[in-house]
């Protein structure tokens, strides 16, 4: 089944349980589940987009700091999409580029990526933390119309920059985890309309010093929540953000060696 993979970068768990008034309300609906999961360490950007693409934690994959620029030696979702013959798109922060298309990014090449060879055939990768969430969920949409990917990836930063500017209890953070929430309720729809299963979710929290890295509860808590006919929907579950890579590829119906959280899923995605 066709699946949507969002990552609020640095939405902390803690924010998450009150700002995301339009995904707790399509849970309380039926539609789909709110989640708590424990990021992997270090709570860092880079090393954690590995570990949710390819279900491997950072001291294992050795991308174990944000400065470790070279592409990923492991196998993510959009290497076994390509290798199903499926269709893959991200809208994504330049790192997801450089670890599974092209390194280092060279905006004029990279930026707007259409490339069938490559992991990410389509993309539109950014390279400032200001660039507009809004811009990037458009940026999202209009590779979801134009190639109809079968994995496509949409990982705004605003939220995160919003953290590193002013902490995790600002105001000013909490007001950008609405925004992206905001953004979702106009998007969100639609793909389900459509048929596509969503998982939201993050990479890492953020905490009060105006950074993550560490093992506080709100560096290291974030959200999961989960949409489509193809999830269980069960409660007090535990699923682990090493168990993301291989979650996505069941739902793929692609073949995998990744771990899986068998019990987000419905019986008939088995």
């Amino acid at each position: 089944m066709k699946t949507i993979l969002v990552v609020l970068d640095g939405l902390s768990n803690q924010v998450a349980q009150h700002a995301m008034g339009y995904l707790h309300a399509e849970c309380a609906q039926g539609n789909g589940h709110y989640y708590q999961l424990t990021c992997e360490l270090p709570s860092l950007s880079r090393p954690l987009y590995e570990c949710i693409l390819t279900g491997v934690t950072p001291v294992l994959s050795g991308v174990i700091h944000n400065g470790v620029n070279r592409l990923s030696r492991e196998r993510s979702i959009f290497h076994y999409a390509r290798a199903a013959g499926l269709t893959t798109a991200a809208a994504a922060y330049h790192w997801v580029s450089e670890l599974y298309n092209r390194t280092p990014f060279v905006p004029e090449r990279d930026r707007h990526t259409h490339a069938p060879e490559l992991p990410i055939q389509y993309g539109h990768f950014y390279h400032e933390d200001s660039y507009p969430d809004s811009h990037l969920f458009e940026d999202a949409e209009s590779l979801r119309l134009r190639h109809d990917p079968d994995f496509l990836l949409i990982h705004p930063m605003n939220i995160d920059d919003a953290g590193h500017r002013e902490g995790v209890s600002s105001a000013h953070y909490r007001n950008r985890a609405r925004l992206a929430d905001g953004y979702l309720s106009h998007w969100m729809p639609c793909w389900l309309a459509a048929g596509y299963q969503v998982i939201v979710t993050a990479d890492h929290g953020m905490n009060d010093d105006r950074s993550h890295g560490g093992l506080l509860p709100e560096e290291t808590r974030v959200p999961l929540f989960v949409f489509g006919a193809a999830f269980s929907l069960q409660p007090d579950l535990q699923p682990r953000q090493t168990e993301l890579c291989g979650t996505v590829c069941a739902l793929l119906g692609i073949d995998h060696d990744k771990p899986i959280c068998h019990a987000l899923l419905a019986e008939t995605r088995l």
